[in-house]
């Protein structure tokens, strides 16, 4: 069964200042409807722009590389990334964020002041199942001796290597993140710096609403006025980070993630990548837009619109019924003017065998694309067992294809297929199958 999609159940609010700017900010948490998004609105400017994640213009390339920021409008809202953890870590697809200033607020340091406003709104769950960004091959950013990729999963995972020039700061980890791991074991991971680095933001301008008690400073003798919450708790939190990061393509994705030394800046690079290989295999895929209807049939034209095949070799003329991810019977009229009569056994014309197991896996891909989990995707043949073949096809006789699917998952499925002409098995299978 797939996750449903999540907001809050009623207003929350939480106020403070920003890490970086030190501006005073209040931000105001209301619930929103399925498909709604996350959307951030700047209620202190005229007009209340706004800015809705999944559209990458609205990402700010903050050039200092400390935080990640997102455009409104002309305006903008800096270090989103605590937030866009702690929403992703609690599968909150649908919320509107409201702030009366420039950043959102640091709080300390960590997504754990987050998470516990919004656990206090209650989340609740919406009809709508849950959309996801699916990793189809890998994504790789690397600059400067740092790198981030992302390779395809069924759920999502992040490792982390970290490299400082500092003794107590070369510490890897690796979440699979699950509502209930992010909250134990990574929102309550504070950010950090090492001392020398402190002391440049703020010379630069940034980190002026940052302090011993929400920022762990590194100096030579180790943590400055603070206690670490875990022993490795800049990884975490650079875990953090990355998966807010990730959250601003505005849905969750499914893939594992590994980082070392990557910050902010790959981190949104890696966002744009996986954007564009979205867009790619979207484009190549206009032609999944068949909506499917329990028992009904499905045209050849609708056929069309599921699996990539055309002539000379789509062999499925209509769908006759129709059982959403379990069954479909089809029909193949065998003509003397199919291409294959051409050279096979001309003299004497007879329908090749694996044209009938193939016929039988485009029947099958029909019926498990129309499944909302594998909509979109192409099957490959990955396996034929227990193929008899026991009567001749030939031409002007109708094949009936039965497929059941005995088995199917995200990434592979099982079917069983019988071609009958006149109510006699010509032809039968078990096949499996592979998506992508």
């Amino acid at each position: 069964m797939l996750a449903k999609q999540r907001t809050i159940d009623k207003d929350a609010s939480v106020s403070g200042v920003g890490i970086h700017t030190g501006h005073k900010v209040n931000m105001t948490f209301r619930p929103a409807v399925a498909g709604a998004g996350i959307v951030f609105v700047r209620v202190d400017l005229p007009g209340r722009p706004s800015a809705r994640l999944g559209e990458m213009a609205c990402i700010h390339g903050a050039e200092a590389g400390r935080y990640s920021a997102i455009r409104a409008g002309d305006a903008l809202i800096y270090t989103v990334e605590h937030l866009l953890s702690v929403l992703a870590g609690l599968g909150i697809d649908n919320i509107t964020v409201e702030l009366d200033a420039d950043e959102a607020p640091g709080l300390d340091g960590s997504g754990l002041d987050y998470l516990k406003v919004l656990k206090s709104a209650g989340i609740r769950e919406l009809e709508a199942d849950k959309e996801y960004v699916e990793i189809r091959e890998p994504i790789c950013v690397a600059r400067g001796g740092a790198s981030v990729m992302i390779v395809p999963a069924d759920d999502f995972r992040i490792s982390y290597g970290l490299e400082y020039p500092h003794p107590m700061l070369r510490q890897t980890c690796t979440f699979s993140m699950t509502p209930e791991i992010f909250e134990k074991e990574i929102a309550p991971c504070r950010t950090f710096c090492l001392k020398e680095e402190a002391d440049a933001l703020r010379a630069q301008g940034l980190g002026q609403g940052a302090d011993y008690d929400n920022t762990l400073v590194f100096g030579p003798a180790g943590v400055v006025q603070n206690v670490m919450r875990f022993p490795d708790e800049p990884a975490r939190h650079k875990t953090l980070d990355c998966l807010g990061d990730l959250y601003l393509l505005g849905r969750p994705v499914k893939g594992h993630v590994f980082a070392f030394k990557s910050g902010h800046v790959l981190n949104r690079e890696l966002v744009r990548k996986i954007a564009a290989q979205e867009a790619k295999y979207n484009s190549k895929r206009q032609l999944y837009k068949v909506e499917y209807k329990e028992g009904g049939e499905v045209d050849v034209r609708g056929i069309m619109g599921v699996i990539p095949h055309r002539y000379p070799f789509l062999l499925v003329d209509r769908i006759l019924e129709l059982e959403v991810g379990k069954r479909a019977l089809a029909v193949k009229n065998v003509t003397m003017n199919e291409a294959f009569f051409q050279g096979h056994f001309p003299e004497r014309p007879v329908m090749p065998g694996v044209l009938m197991l193939e016929a039988m896996a485009q029947v099958a891909a029909v019926a498990l694309i129309s499944t909302p989990e594998l909509r979109g995707k192409v099957g490959f043949y990955m396996s034929v067992d227990a193929a008899k073949f026991r009567k001749v096809v030939e031409p002007g006789d109708q094949v009936m294809i039965e497929v059941e699917i005995t088995r199917a998952r995200s990434r592979v499925a099982q079917a069983r297929g019988v071609c009958k002409v006149e109510g006699q098995v010509a032809c039968e299978a078990d096949m499996g199958f592979a998506f992508a």
